[in-house]
């Protein structure tokens, strides 16, 4: 069978942590694949919110991002109620786009890595735009040292 094959990065930059619940459980009895969706999804929230940006606004007032392409490959089972760390890297920065990947973990398994390409895109003209500055420079200045986002279990990392 022909596959995509996902590789780790070196870094991971930011980090999400949360609990498998009945939701994210298929009728295989472990979890499945569109709970994987909405875990790197989640992870991807909250990288946008621990450096004070969001998906709709890069932090110019007019730019966030539309999802091209996304790529799962499944290493483990997860299983209701265990506790995953979802690790997340931003990177192969293009004109008007970039990649965002991610790392699906249990203590020390991998269960899952991620990845999916972004174009940056002005909603109110309706055209692509190029990736802002102000997205750069957030991920720029959180560097060095750790920020935990008040009221959650996430955190960033750049190294």
């Amino acid at each position: 069978m022909a596959r995509i094959r996902l590789h780790e990065q070196p870094d991971y930059e930011f980090y999400y942590s949360m609990t498998l619940q009945p939701r994210d459980i298929n009728y295989g009895g472990h979890m499945g694949h569109d709970a994987i969706v909405a875990l790197v999804g989640a992870g991807r929230a909250y990288l946008f919110h621990s450096i004070g940006l969001s998906e709709i606004d890069l932090g110019d007032g007019r730019t966030g991002i539309i999802m091209g392409d996304m790529a799962v490959n499944f290493k483990a089972e997860g299983y209701m109620f265990d506790e995953l760390r979802i690790e997340t890297h931003v990177g192969e920065f293009s004109r008007n786009g970039f990649r965002i990947f991610h790392r699906v973990t249990k203590g020390e398994t991998l269960v899952a890595l991620a990845e999916a390409g972004f174009v940056t895109f002005d909603y109110s003209r309706g055209k692509i735009v190029s990736v802002p500055g102000t997205f750069l420079k957030a991920l720029e200045e959180h560097g060095g040292g750790k920020l935990i986002v008040p009221g959650s279990r996430s955190g960033i990392r750049i190294c």
